[in-house]
């Protein structure tokens, strides 16, 4: 009897140990998206997840701030375009899906405001005609290459004119320095027509706008040509006498475009009104 009630009084000492020894484990909470629907005017965490995991595909220009403005309304756009989605502008759950398989070394790093909310390791940029986003480039935009630019010009920002030097340089390297200049005059009348977006992410995110934007080029880095090239429009040279579109003849069958009303040849591309 004394023997048994010795070898209780042990079993009880070892699972009172054991609960000592033996940490309560909790699980790590993990920032995601939540299970709302995100559109112009959302703010929140999720909003910053939205924001970076563009940022790492190279949609996304802007600051990883939290606030879904136009930059990020364009970015999602043009993420869904590229991706065969229903274009809308909205991040419903379908988005939200496409985008995080298409972000797999996304890690958040639990900070809010400012560029850095995540990592970019991944390598993968916009690309165009491919449901499931494959990219010719690795280049993400890097995020001091507006620091050449005035802060303001003309009512154009620094973000305004980095995203138009991309443009540019994807676009027209190898062409000469007035051709590069033609680039950036059409995006500034486009700028000015009522027949485009208002803003310059709006005008060159639109779906199909600039074969760059589509494969994947307009995330290489601008050279110092494609950036003085961008101030010589915003100060006004326009060599292609107000063009709202342009072409390449020798890579376009497009009906619609060799519809438009010639102006002006410049290298290898038609100016167009």
């Amino acid at each position: 009897m004394v023997r048994r009630g010795f070898v209780f009084l042990r079993l009880f000492i070892s699972v009172i140990a054991l609960s000592v020894v033996i940490p309560t484990v909790h699980p790590t909470p993990v920032a995601a998206f939540t299970a709302r629907n995100l559109m112009y005017g959302s703010q929140g965490y999720d909003v910053d997840e939205l924001q970076s995991r563009l940022r790492l595909l190279g949609y996304y220009w802007g600051d990883i701030d939290g606030d879904f403005g136009w930059k990020t309304y364009w970015a999602v756009r043009t993420f869904q375009y590229n991706f065969g989605m229903k274009v809308t502008g909205e991040v419903d759950m379908a988005t939200k899906l496409k985008l995080v398989k298409a972000t797999p070394n996304w890690h958040y790093q639990g900070s809010r405001g400012g560029n850095s909310s995540a990592s970019t390791t991944q390598s993968s940029s916009s690309s165009g005609g491919s449901t499931d986003g494959s990219t010719t480039s690795s280049t993400a935009a890097p995020a001091g290459a507006s620091a050449s630019f005035p802060a303001s010009v003309n009512g154009l920002d620094q973000s305004d004119l980095n995203l138009m030097a991309h443009v540019v340089y994807g676009e027209a390297r190898g062409e000469s320095f007035e051709g590069e200049v033609a680039i950036a005059a059409v995006i500034l009348n486009r700028l000015h027509s009522d027949k485009f977006p208002n803003t310059v992410p709006g005008i060159v995110y639109s779906p199909g706008a600039f074969s760059c934007v589509d494969d994947g080029q307009v995330n290489l880095t601008p050279d110092a040509t494609a950036k003085k090239a961008v101030m010589e429009a915003v100060d006004g040279w326009d060599p292609t006498h107000g063009a709202l579109f342009y072409f390449n003849p020798a890579k376009t069958s497009n009906a619609f475009m060799w519809s438009r009303p010639e102006i002006i040849t410049i290298g290898n591309h038609i100016f167009t009104d």
